[in-house]
């Protein structure tokens, strides 16, 4: 007999023990392939499609189970690489994971959104419990030159989210130099203050982990002479954001 879900993604690598990749301890599904090329990227490695180990929903499932639980309290998050690059797969994952009765959250930049697919991501968004949405950047030219691509696509994906009434925690790193200007936070705040399915803001200060990883694959890093950020200056920044959002909910 032939299984419901017998197709195949293609899957870098799998996390067992996650703690910052939604709620509670997770199994972090890294997905392969990303058509972004985010300057402070730690995760060349994922960005070709096609590679890494194809995987069935099942084997996934199945290796979740082996320590199904310690994670009462958390779920499956699918991260990349751009999950939503496999739009099929991640789909039918999570409908098998919701039919378990596991949470399901996921962590995207939300780039592959096209309204002409509307329908397909409708039944993804049916059985999403939260998007963890890597925002960028605060405006249109700024984020092209930081990631390679147009912002417009992660907006109308915050849009179908919000319609939808999917839970959605932001993300915003910053770098010295190029997302920690005041200006741009301000805007940023300004610019989240319109979107009502937010429960959360995380701030994450740029580091230099990935650099190694450039090295081994022949690589140029693009930030090469940028250091790590400071944790108490992303604390800041956080707070810049937050004080926008609120003033602009309060217009």
């Amino acid at each position: 007999m032939q299984k419901e879900y017998d197709h195949k993604g293609y899957i870098h690598s799998t996390e067992s023990f996650g703690t910052v990749d939604g709620p509670g301890v997770r199994f972090v599904v890294f997905f392969q392939g990303c058509p972004l090329r985010c300057l402070y990227c730690h995760n060349p490695d994922t960005w070709k499609p096609g590679e890494g180990k194809r995987m069935t929903v099942e084997e996934i499932l199945d290796a979740y189970k082996k320590n199904e639980v310690f994670y009462k309290n958390g779920g499956i998050t699918a991260t990349g690489g751009e999950p939503l690059m496999q739009l099929d797969f991640l789909t039918e994952l999570f409908c098998e994971a919701k039919k378990q009765g596991i949470h399901t959250c996921l962590d995207t930049s939300g780039i592959m959104y096209r309204k002409e697919r509307q329908q397909e991501f409708e039944k993804l968004f049916e059985v999403l419990d939260l998007v963890l949405l890597d925002f960028k950047h605060s405006n249109e030219a700024d984020h092209k030159n930081l990631t390679g691509l147009s912002q417009k696509h992660v907006l109308e994906f915050a849009e179908a989210l919000e319609k939808a009434e999917v839970p959605m925690v932001v993300r915003h790193v910053v770098v010295p130099g190029i997302t920690d200007q005041e200006e741009h936070l301000n805007n940023l705040g300004k610019l989240l203050a319109g979107f009502k399915n937010i429960r959360g803001l995380e701030v994450l200060p740029y580091h230099t982990m990935g650099k190694a990883k450039y090295e081994k694959m022949g690589l140029p890093y693009p930030l090469e002479n940028i250091e790590n950020m400071d944790a108490e200056k992303a604390r800041e920044a956080r707070n810049i954001i937050l004080r926008a959002f609120q003033e602009q909910r309060r217009i």
